[in-house]
């Protein structure tokens, strides 16, 4: 699978250029595999990523913006939601992609259920004692409630 990068090399948008260089820049980092593909200096790419990128996620003049990020055909976002799936260190999630061997995230999440089933167990433990504390304490009458 190839992550595949929409871009324009000949932007003039700073902002446009700052993001492309973040997501180029990431994936690199990641050793993700991916392609360049550039609309300012190729029609097709312009019209085959125009019309790829989901209804919902077009802005609303209809145009989306580079960088558009795909996994081979799937749309995975736009830069505000890859941006997003980083600050979360869910970047291979979001490219459809599985993490790689000796990644830590996917044993964090394994350690993370495990705590909530242990957690959920202790309150379940804890709930059980405390009932039958209650079931074995003697009853006080009414009567001797008043008495004392």
């Amino acid at each position: 699978m190839v992550i595949k990068v929409f871009l324009a090399s000949s932007s003039g948008s700073t902002a446009i250029k700052k993001k492309q260089q973040d997501v180029l820049g990431f994936l690199e980092a990641l050793k993700v595999d991916y392609a360049q593909l550039d609309i300012a200096c190729n029609e097709d790419n312009r019209m085959w990523m125009r019309e790829n990128v989901p209804v919902e996620k077009k802005p609303t003049n209809g145009i989306p913006l580079p960088p558009q990020i795909f996994n081979e055909e799937s749309y995975c976002g736009d830069y505000e939601t890859f941006f997003d799936a980083k600050e979360d260190n869910a970047v291979y999630a979001f490219l459809g992609l599985p993490p790689p061997p000796g990644s830590k995230k996917a044993p964090v999440k394994e350690e993370e259920a495990q705590e909530e089933v242990e957690d959920e167990e202790a309150k379940e433990e804890e709930e059980l004692r405390q009932l039958e504390e209650e079931e074995e304490a003697p009853e006080v009458t009414e009567q001797e409630e008043e008495d004392e």
